[in-house]
């Protein structure tokens, strides 16, 4: 089933498939690289992504995380503090 706004009382809709972003640690540390599925409700507008891969593609570990985020236009940044 698809993703429902519960303000609207609608589905959301694909609005890009492999959208890529970074999971950031606390502080807003880049800590990983993720691609999901960006919907949208058609009536109020707001956006959730979802259907994302049981593993990131990247880590901050990895010689190449940097690259990897630059390659992939990774610009959606997710905060774990929720700031």
């Amino acid at each position: 089933m698809r993703p429902i706004c519960a303000k609207c009382q609608q589905f959301f809709f694909p609005k890009r498939n492999g959208t890529p972003f970074v999971e950031n640690m606390k502080g807003g540390v880049p800590y990983k690289l993720w691609m999901g599925d960006l919907w949208e409700c058609g009536g109020c507008g707001v956006q959730v992504i979802v259907g994302v891969g049981q593993k990131p593609i990247a880590e901050h570990f990895e010689d190449n995380f940097a690259d990897k985020v630059k390659s992939f236009g990774a610009e959606l940044r997710i905060n774990e503090d929720g700031r």
